[in-house]
């Protein structure tokens, strides 16, 4: 099974959110939508900026998900976006999906 790791985006707010989902457009979506999310929920709405395949268990989607923000890092986050960046080191298995599904 793929995980994907995705970076939501606020305009209004300026702020970016990171996760793990099997299905991050639904994600996107239900972060904008009726449900409350305890962060995601005051920022809304949300654009999806980046998705990234990750091959593995949920687990290590999870762990990915966790080294990003543990990074605190605006600039990591500006790069992941960029769509010439290519992730090396320990994001060396993020592999960039396009995300026109919207």
């Amino acid at each position: 099974m793929n995980f994907y790791i995705y970076i939501l985006y606020s305009p209004r707010f300026d702020k970016f959110y990171i996760g793990h989902s099997e299905d991050p457009w639904r994600r996107k979506e239900e972060h904008n939508g009726g449900k409350l999310h305890k962060y995601t929920s005051d920022y809304r709405p949300w654009i999806l900026s980046a998705v990234f395949k990750i091959e593995g268990t949920r687990g290590d989607a999870g762990k990915v998900e966790k080294f990003i923000k543990k990074q605190k890092s605006r600039n990591l986050i500006l790069k992941l976006i960029d769509p010439g960046f290519v992730p090396g080191g320990s994001l060396a298995q993020l592999v960039r999906v396009p995300h026109v599904r919207e």
